[in-house]
C-alpha cells in the first residue's frame, strides 16, 4: 500500500496563487473577477474538472449536469473546483475518424494540466476516444486524477425487440441490403436507437473503456455501468468530487494506480465482458504514458483462458441497463478474483485494493452475468494472430465471431482502400462468395489516416441474400465495439507502410487458424519478398496541419498508435510562470 503524503503541504497551485508578489497577484487577481473570495486561494487543493462536453459529442451532452455534482463534492471536501473545457473527440461526428484525434486530444489535455494551476483532476468522459485521451494526458502529467464516465443510454426497443446502439445499426443495414427490411422500417427503427442521454448501451467501445477505467482502478467502484439518466450517476459524480480532494492530500497519482498488475486486471476484465477490440489499442497507448511495458503478447497471455460471462450485445443478448441492475462490473471483478484471475492487491483511486472494493458484492441476475460453466465462450480474450501476413500481430474478438469460421482457408477478394470497397461491394458482378476472405488495405493509423472503424466490412448483397451473415474479413482498420463477425483487425505492419497486407492480390489463398493464432498468406517466401520489394505507397499523403503531424509521427497499432514523441514523458507537470 502506498504511503500517504504529509498534509498540509504546499501544492503546485500555490506557484500561481500563493504569496504577495506581482506575478501571484496577477494570476490571483484576474481569477477573482469571477467572484471568488480571497480565502479560496489559501493553499487548499485546486481541482481541475476536465470536461469533454460538446453539442457535437452527443454521448457526452449531459456532462454539464454531472460537473455540477462533481463541484459540489469538491466544495464539500474543502477543495476549490474549476471547470476546464478540453478537446472532445466525438465518435459520432468527427471525420475522417475520431481515432485520428485521440492523440491530439491527449496532447491538449496534457498541456491544459501542465500549464495551469491544477493540483488534481477529475476526468469527465464518455464517448469512445474521450476516455483514453484524458487518461493518457493525465498520466503524462501524473497529477492525482480520477475518472467519471457519463454512463450508458437506456435500452432501445423496436417492435418489442431490444435495440442495441451500433449493433442493430449494422444488423438492420444488412437486413435492408438482403431485402428483409424496408428503408422506411429502418428509419422507424432509428428513432428507438438513442432514446436517452448517454453512451452506447451495448458493450461497445464507450462501455468497454468505462469498464477498463474501473478495472484499472482509475474510477470509483461501480462507476462503469450506472445509466446516464439514473440518479445514482449523479451521486457517483458527487462522491468522486469528494474523493479527488483526498487523493491530492494523499498524493495518490496515476502511476501509483496504473501498474502492470492493474493493466493485467483490465485485460482479463475485457475478456470477461466481451469488450471491444479498441481496448487493445487504447490500453497499449495508456500503458506507454506511464512507462509500463505492455504488449500484444500480454493481451494473448492474460486473456486466453478467461471466459466471457457478460451476456451483452454484440456478443450476447442484453444491454448495459440490465448489466447495471445485475450488479455491474464489481460482480465481474469478484468472479475473476474467485477464479484466481485478478491481482487482488492492486490499489485503486479509492485508496483501497480492488478486492476490498468488490469481495462482498452480489450477482442479482445470473442470466446477465453468467456462471463460468454457462459462459458465452470459454476463451473470450482478444486473440492475437501472427504469421507472414501479420508479422507484428493482428487481433480478433472470438466472442463476436462465428465458430465455424475460426479455422478457414479462402480466396482473397481485395479492396485497395475504403473507397474501392464502397465502389464495388454492391456490384452483383463482383466475383465473391461466402467462402472468400475479404481483404481491405490502407485503413491503418497512417493510411486512412487515423485508422477508421471500417474493418467490419458489410457483406455483399449477393451473399446476404443467401442467408449468409458472416465471412472472414481482414484489414489494418479497427471496428466498432458494437460490431460483430469474424473480423481480423489491426493487421501490423499496416499496408500504408509496406506491410505484407499491402501486397495481397485477388485470388491469393489466405489461412486463418484462430486456435493456433496463425494468419498466413499462401505464397512462397520468395514471392512475398519480390512483391514487397516492388511495392510503392498509394495512400493519400497529408500536406499540412495535424493530419500531416499525425501521419509523420503516429506509431503502429501493435504499440497503441500513439504519437512517437509523446511516450515516456511522465511526471513533468509543473508549469512555468510567464510573467
Amino acid at each position: 500500500m502506498k504511503k500517504k503524503a504529509e498534509w498540509p503541504r504546499r501544492l503546485r497551485s500555490q506557484e500561481w496563487f500563493g504569496g504577495t508578489s506581482r506575478d501571484v497577484i496577477y494570476h490571483r487577481g484576474w481569477l477573482k473577477n469571477q467572484g471568488y473570495p480571497h480565502d479560496l486561494f489559501d493553499g487548499r487543493p485546486v481541482i481541475g474538472i476536465l470536461n469533454t462536453w460538446s453539442d457535437l459529442t452527443p454521448c457526452n451532452g449531459h456532462l454539464g449536469e454531472l460537473v455540477e455534482k462533481v463541484k459540489a463534492g469538491v466544495w464539500e471536501a474543502g477543495g476549490f473546483p474549476v471547470e476546464v473545457p478540453v478537446f472532445s473527440a466525438s465518435e459520432n461526428t468527427f471525420r475522417p475518424t475520431a481515432m485520428m484525434f485521440r492523440n491530439l486530444a491527449a496532447l491538449a489535455v496534457e498541456e491544459a494540466i501542465r500549464g495551469q494551476p491544477i493540483d488534481g483532476c477529475v476526468l469527465m468522459v464518455g464517448c469512445d476516444k474521450t476516455t483514453p485521451s484524458l487518461i493518457m494526458g493525465a498520466a503524462s502529467c501524473d497529477l492525482p486524477s480520477i475518472v467519471v464516465t457519463g454512463g450508458p443510454m437506456l435500452n432501445g426497443y423496436f417492435r418489442g425487440e431490444r435495440v442495441g446502439s451500433g449493433t442493430h445499426l449494422w444488423k438492420f443495414s444488412e437486413m435492408v441490403k438482403a431485402g428483409e427490411m424496408t428503408q422506411a422500417e429502418f428509419l422507424e427503427a432509428e428513432a428507438s436507437m438513442s432514446r436517452s442521454s448517454g453512451t452506447c448501451n451495448t458493450m461497445g467501445t464507450a462501455s468497454t473503456m468505462a469498464s477498463m477505467a474501473e478495472a484499472l482502478g482509475m474510477a470509483l467502484s461501480g462507476n462503469a455501468a450506472i445509466p446516464a439518466v439514473d440518479s445514482r450517476r449523479k451521486v457517483m459524480a458527487q462522491l468522486t468530487g469528494r474523493r479527488i480532494v483526498q487523493m491530492v492530500k494523499d498524493d495518490l497519482k496515476p502511476s501509483d494506480v496504473m501498474t502492470k498488475q492493474a493493466f493485467e486486471n483490465a485485460i482479463r476484465t475485457n475478456a470477461a465482458i466481451g469488450g471491444s477490440t479498441n481496448a487493445v489499442i487504447h490500453l497499449l497507448a495508456m500503458a506507454g504514458r506511464v512507462g509500463i511495458d505492455l504488449t500484444l503478447d500480454d493481451w494473448d497471455r492474460c486473456g486466453r483462458d478467461v471466459p466471457t460471462i457478460v451476456n451483452l450485445m454484440p456478443s450476447g443478448k442484453y444491454l448495459m441497463e440490465e448489466f447495471f441492475y445485475a450488479g455491474g462490473l464489481p460482480v465481474v471483478l469478484k468472479r475473476l478474483g474467485e477464479a484466481g484471475l485478478l491481482h487482488k492487491d492492486a490499489i485503486t483511486v479509492s485508496g483501497e485494493t480492488i478486492w476490498d472494493e468488490v469481495k462482498d458484492v452480489v450477482n442479482w441476475n445470473e442470466d446477465v452475468i453468467l456462471p463460468a460453466e454457462k459462459a458465452l465462450t470459454s476463451s473470450g480474450g482478444i486473440v492475437v494472430l501472427r504469421g507472414n501476413l501479420a508479422p507484428k500481430g493482428a487481433v480478433l474478438k472470438p466472442s463476436a465471431a462465428s465458430p465455424h469460421l475460426m479455422v478457414h482457408r479462402g480466396r482473397a477478394v481485395v479492396f485497395e482502400d475504403i473507397d474501392d470497397y464502397k465502389a464495388r461491394i454492391n456490384d452483383d458482378n463482383l466475383d465473391i462468395d461466402e467462402t472468400c476472405v475479404m481483404v481491405m488495405k490502407n485503413c491503418g493509423p497512417k493510411g486512412y489516416p487515423g485508422m477508421a472503424e471500417v474493418g467490419n466490412m458489410g457483406l455483399p448483397p449477393k451473399v446476404l441474400k443467401k442467408g449468409i451473415t458472416d465471412m472472414v474479413r481482414i484489414s489494418d482498420a479497427r471496428m466498432s465495439g458494437t460490431a460483430y463477425g469474424t473480423v481480423v483487425l489491426h493487421t501490423s505492419p499496416e499496408a500504408a507502410v509496406g506491410g505484407p497486407l499491402a501486397v495481397v492480390k485477388n485470388g491469393d489463398m489466405i489461412e486463418l487458424d484462430v486456435p493456433n493464432r496463425r494468419l498466413h498468406l499462401d505464397i512462397s517466401e520468395e514471392e512475398l519478398a519480390r512483391r514487397l520489394a516492388e511495392w510503392k505507397p498509394s495512400h493519400e499523403q497529408a500536406a499540412s496541419g495535424y493530419a500531416w503531424l499525425h501521419q509523420q509521427h503516429v506509431e503502429g497499432a501493435d504499440t497503441g498508435a500513439d504519437l512517437d514523441f509523446l511516450k515516456g514523458c511522465r511526471g513533468n507537470a509543473v508549469g512555468r510562470d510567464s510573467h
